[in-house]
């Protein structure tokens, strides 16, 4: 059975969440305990998956002109344009012979128990879509097993593992503001279609609250050694590893790496 901790963390800046993240990850290897977090964005912040190529493929004076923030995942996949959504994160120890994709598979039931509880009738994508190798959104088509509504992607998500835990991290919509990516784009673009909202399923009720509320409920009900929510400073006890992160996801270096 799985031990839970669940963390609220609020709006931050895009390094600082990135960071937390990284931070978690090393807090399950040494803890052996899982994170369920869910955060938001102080500001709209544009994100590049880990592998992502971005000097050829975006505009860094664009960007900067209009304000918004800017940073690079620990996670692969495209880029992603946060504002009006919720984000959670999981942080886990790996369980041994698990793979990927039955770990999300797992983390997967959870999201569409949360979804399904606020009366978003989400389920995951069956068919696999092509996707060129560069000059695509993260919404610009779902994958197989990513959570969609109406044939339209809600969840983008992502997972990566490194000495002997993960971190799977991934935005739900509120609404959608991916269409504006292509105002920083330089080179070839496959502009996303549009992205299914729970502002489009649960009109005024869809808010940031009662998502976390739903997610939390459901990660609760799981059974295990569930405990209460925990505060930033409870969850992050070694603030080397948070700083260290900081660092990397501050460092513009890191943003523009390929």
């Amino acid at each position: 059975m799985t031990r839970w901790r669940l963390l609220d963390t609020g709006a931050c800046d895009g390094a600082w969440n990135m960071a937390c993240d990284v931070a978690l990850m090393d807090r399950a290897r040494r803890t052996g305990e899982s994170v369920f977090r869910v955060y938001g964005w102080r500001r709209p912040t544009l994100s590049f998956g880990r592998h992502e190529t971005a000097r050829r493929q975006y505009d860094a004076s664009a960007i900067a002109t209009v304000g918004l923030g800017l940073v690079r995942r620990p996670t692969g996949g495209r880029a992603l344009l946060h504002h009006r959504e919720v984000t959670y994160s999981i942080t886990a120890p790996i369980v041994a012979g698990e793979t990927i994709a039955a770990s999300v598979r797992l983390f997967n039931k959870l999201l569409v128990r949360a979804l399904h509880r606020l009366g978003v009738p989400a389920i995951e994508a069956s068919e696999p879509r092509s996707m060129r190798p560069e000059g695509a959104a993260c919404f610009a088509v779902p994958a197989a097993g990513e959570l969609t509504l109406g044939g339209r992607k809600l969840v983008g998500s992502a997972q990566v593992r490194a000495d002997g835990a993960l971190l799977q991290h991934g935005s739900i919509l509120l609404d959608d503001d991916q269409g504006q990516i292509a105002a920083f784009v330089t080179g070839p673009f496959l502009e996303p279609a549009p992205a299914a909202t729970l502002r489009e399923a649960l009109g005024e009720e869809a808010t940031y609250d009662a998502v976390r509320d739903a997610l939390f409920a459901v990660v609760s009900a799981e059974g295990g050694d569930t405990t209460a929510a925990i505060t930033t400073d409870g969850a992050l006890q070694d603030q080397v590893a948070l700083e260290d992160a900081l660092t990397q996801f501050r460092d513009d270096a890191w943003t523009w790496r390929r």
